[in-house]
């Protein structure tokens, strides 16, 4: 079976999926990604690169549409040049949100598509319009309705959809939901867990251990989509009433989700002009190593998780796996996974003063009984099991394809 994944930053969300079928003898896996793409060991990675941005006269309601034709149409390169050489894949798996796969059936009409459905954007309901420190316009409106323009292309296309989480679901358009099935790529909870042992050296050289005092966040980037401006305004009556507390922030200072600020370079240097806070107790790590980033989850007290209503989070699952006290966002998406009371506990997301008197509440509470809650719940998040449901699919999509081989060369009438 020959199982073409297309992914722009492969191998992203198809990381366990690809690797396992690398390593079956019934599979013949390749993959194409931008040149940016880290790669994965064992796979085939074919990267390409689109031949020029989008234009700047082009209007910017449509300008995310026309960098998407530019990759698509990169991409359909790649494909027509393997078709040629004689390659022909049985089934696709593809992230389609940067364009890759809208000519993918014109080189190979028969195989079968599948797309990683991650979002599907709403001009109300959902981030936009979430904060109202940042409030939207009428262009943002307007932009975010045309920017589905591909991805109402992309639902069209595929033969099956697969999104991780029920929410990200019904953000779906009614007509095509049936199409798509809910399946969580996982975690890799066998390397994740608690550890009453674990240590953290800083930077500084000061070790910090599992049962003290820590606070932990995490953000891929630190930005406002995933709480940042909350936490910060939160931690000065924080390390005012607990005076022996540390607080470890890991992320970057670039911007997955929404703008930079206007008044600063980065989220972190307006926050902490706005809100001083003792760098001795304030750790900014930056982005880490994964081993380091697991040590930050083994040491944590409390861990702080915030979040637009928005795609979630891999750290999350990984906090809940590595049995962290998790304070997360009352938004759509958390509740999907956190249980008040019983696996973490939920706050709002926009009251600063309720977050801080959570977290100085909790962090001197062992809170065992929740804290394996967390570690249970996330079982049904493994990476084993999201990668039983994809081969699953995958399987389901082989038997499709030997039926449309057969009506093509005329065995079934």
């Amino acid at each position: 079976m020959k199982v073409l994944f297309i992914h722009q930053n492969f191998p992203g969300q198809f990381r366990h999926i690809a690797t396992h079928l690398a390593k079956q003898p019934d599979f013949q896996v390749l993959a194409i990604g931008r040149d940016t793409a880290p790669g994965l060991p064992g796979v085939k990675l074919l990267r390409y690169k689109p031949h020029r941005k989008a234009s700047s006269q082009t209007h910017p309601y449509a300008r995310s549409f026309e960098d998407a034709v530019l990759h698509g149409q990169q991409v359909l390169r790649l494909l027509l040049d393997l078709k040629a050489r004689g390659y022909r894949p049985d089934v696709i798996v593809a992230h389609p949100g940067w364009g890759e796969t809208l000519y993918a059936k014109d080189a190979f009409p028969n195989a079968r598509l599948i797309h990683f459905c991650e979002y599907y954007y709403h001009a109300q309901g959902a981030d936009l319009g979430f904060d109202p420190e940042f409030p939207p316009t009428v262009d943002d409106f307007a932009r975010i309705r045309s920017r589905n323009a591909l991805h109402l292309l992309n639902l069209e296309n595929c033969d099956q959809g697969i999104t991780p989480t029920h929410w990200q679901h019904s953000l779906h358009p009614v007509a095509y939901r049936d199409k798509i099935e809910v399946i969580h790529e996982g975690i890799d909870t066998d390397q994740l867990g608690p550890d009453p042992n674990a240590t953290l050296t800083l930077p500084n050289g000061r070790v910090l251990k599992a049962g003290e005092p820590i606070i932990t966040y995490v953000a891929r980037n630190l930005e406002p989509y995933r709480g940042f401006h909350t936490f910060m305004r939160a931690l000065p009556q924080v390390l005012k009433e607990h005076p022996t507390c540390q607080v470890v922030i890991v992320g970057g200072d670039g911007v997955s989700y929404g703008s930079k600020p206007k008044d600063a370079p980065n989220w972190r240097v307006k926050m902490l002009r706005e809100n001083p806070v003792d760098l001795e107790r304030v750790h900014f790590l930056g982005k880490v190593p994964y081993d380091i980033y697991r040590k930050v989850l083994q040491v944590s007290a409390v861990h702080v998780y915030l979040t637009y209503p928005f795609v979630l989070s891999w750290s999350l699952l990984e906090a809940l796996a590595s049995g962290c006290l998790v304070l997360g966002a009352d938004t759509s998406p958390v509740r999907e996974v956190i249980t008040h009371g019983e696996n973490g506990m939920l706050v709002n997301f926009f009251d600063s003063q309720e977050l801080a008197i959570n977290i100085t509440c909790f962090i001197n509470e062992n809170n065992k009984c929740i804290r394996n809650c967390a570690e249970a719940a996330v079982l049904d998040y493994s990476s084993l099991g999201g990668l039983g449901k994809y081969l699953k699919a995958l399987r389901e999509s082989e038997l499709s394809s030997q039926f449309m081989r057969r009506i093509n060369q005329g065995g079934v009438h």
